[in-house]
C-alpha cells in the first residue's frame, strides 16, 4: 500500500531541509545491525523527503560498531553513528541521539528488528494529519512472551495511564514519532524512556499525543535486554514520574504537604496530653503516645526543611542544568569516512 506524505510546511522546496531524523539506539547487536539498517533503506526508498539515519553506539562489546560503519557512505543513505563511551542504558543513548538529530521530526525504534521501519511513513503521515506533537506506536499483536513480558506490560500501562493521565495502550513500544522542537525540551533520564509520552505532557496538551498500530516481530537475532525484574524498576520510575509531573517545579510543596500533615497529627496529640498532664493530673512520661507524638513533630519539622532545601535545589537545576547524562566517544559520518 502506498504512503502519502503531506508536504513540510513552511519551505516550498522540501528537499532543501532535513525532514527526519530516524533514531535507533543499539546495544550488543552485531547478527541485527546490517539487517536493520537494510530493512530501513527499503522501507525509506519511497520517501520524497531528506532523512538520515542515526546509529548510537551504547558501549557495545561486540561487532556492532564494526558491522555499522560497513554502511557509512553508502549511496542514498545519511547515516550518523554516535559510539558512546561506555554503556550508559537505553535512555542515555535515545537521548543522545536526539541530541545529534537534525530533522524537523524525530522517530525512533529499537535496533532488535522487532520494530518495522515499514510503519514510519505511514506514522510520519498520520502525525501531520492528525496535528500531533507525538504518535506513539502499539504493538497490537505483540509478538512476546505472555507471562514474562505481555502481563506486565499490560499491568504497567494502566498504572502509566492512571497515574500520568496520559492513557495509552502501549508504553513500552519504542517506535515513535515527534516534533523535534518538541522532544528536544525534554530531557531523558534515568530509565525513563519508557516513559516519554507523560515527560512530553509536561510540555505540550495531552490531547497532541496519540497512538495508532504498529507491526511487531519475533526477536530474530541475540537476547532480550529486559526480564521480569523490570517490572519492579517500571514500578520505582512511575513513583518518580509522579513527582517530577506534579512536583518538579515545586517540590517544596510536596515535603511540606507531608510535613503540615504530621505536624498536625503532632500538635492534636501533644495538646492531648498537655491537657491530660496539666488539666487531668496524669502523669504522661511513660506513655507511648508522646514518644510518638514528639516523633511526629520532629519528623514535621524534618519535612518541611527538606521541602525548603528542595526548593533551592530546583532553582540551581534549573538555571544550571546543561549536562549531558552520557559521554560521545566519536561520531562517525560521511565526513568522517572521506
Amino acid at each position: 500500500m502506498q504512503t502519502t506524505v503531506e508536504p513540510i510546511r513552511g519551505t516550498n522546496d522540501p528537499v532543501q531541509s532535513l525532514e527526519l531524523s530516524l533514531v535507533v539506539p543499539v546495544f550488543n547487536e552485531e547478527e541485527s545491525v546490517g539487517p536493520l539498517v537494510e530493512r530501513i533503506l527499503a522501507a525509506m526508498a519511497e520517501y520524497p523527503y531528506r532523512w538520515e539515519l542515526i546509529l548510537v553506539d551504547d558501549g557495545s562489546t561486540d561487532a556492532t560498531l564494526v558491522n555499522a560503519r560497513k554502511f557509512v557512505g553508502r549511496e542514498g543513505l545519511t547515516l550518523r553513528i554516535v559510539e558512546l563511551q561506555r554503556n550508559f542504558g537505553q535512555t542515555a543513548a535515545m537521548q543522545a541521539g536526539i541530541d545529534t538529530a537534525r530533522g524537523r521530526l524525530i522517530a525512533t525504534m529499537d535496533g532488535d528488528l522487532q520494530n518495522d521501519p515499514k510503519d514510519i511513513p505511514q506514522m510520519v503521515s498520520e502525525l501531520e494529519r492528525r496535528e500531533l506533537d507525538l504518535l506513539v506506536g502499539w504493538r497490537k499483536n505483540r509478538k512476546d512472551g505472555l507471562f514474562l513480558r505481555k502481563i506486565p506490560s499490560w499491568c504497567a500501562n494502566y498504572l502509566i495511564g492512571r497515574i500520568t493521565g496520559v492513557k495509552l495502550h502501549d508504553y513500552g513500544c519504542s517506535l515513535k514519532i515527534y516534533r523535534a522542537s518538541i522532544i528536544k525540551q525534554v530531557k531523558l533520564m534515568g530509565e525513563m524512556h519508557r516513559f516519554i509520552p507523560a515527560w512530553v505532557a509536561g510540555v505540550v496538551p495531552s490531547s497532541r499525543i496519540g497512538e495508532t498500530a504498529v507491526t511487531h516481530h519475533a526477536r530474530e537475532h541475540g537476547v532480550s535486554k529486559y526480564g521480569i525484574s523490570r517490572t519492579f524498576r517500571v514500578i520505582l520510575d512511575l513513583l518518580s514520574v509522579m513527582f517530577f509531573m506534579r512536583y518538579k517545579a515545586r517540590p517544596g510543596h510536596f515535603f511540606g504537604s507531608l510535613g503540615l500533615g504530621l505536624g498536625a497529627v503532632a500538635m492534636l496529640i501533644l495538646l492531648y496530653l498537655s491537657f491530660d498532664k496539666f488539666i487531668m493530673g496524669n502523669d504522661i512520661g511513660t506513655r507511648p503516645m508522646l514518644m510518638v507524638g514528639v516523633v511526629l513533630l520532629l519528623s514535621s519539622v524534618q519535612m518541611i526543611t527538606t521541602g525548603i532545601l528542595a526548593e533551592m535545589i530546583a532553582r540551581t537545576y534549573y538555571r544550571d542544568d546543561a549536562s549531558p547524562n552520557y559521554i560521545v566517544r566519536q561520531i562517525f559520518d560521511d565526513q568522517s569516512q572521506a
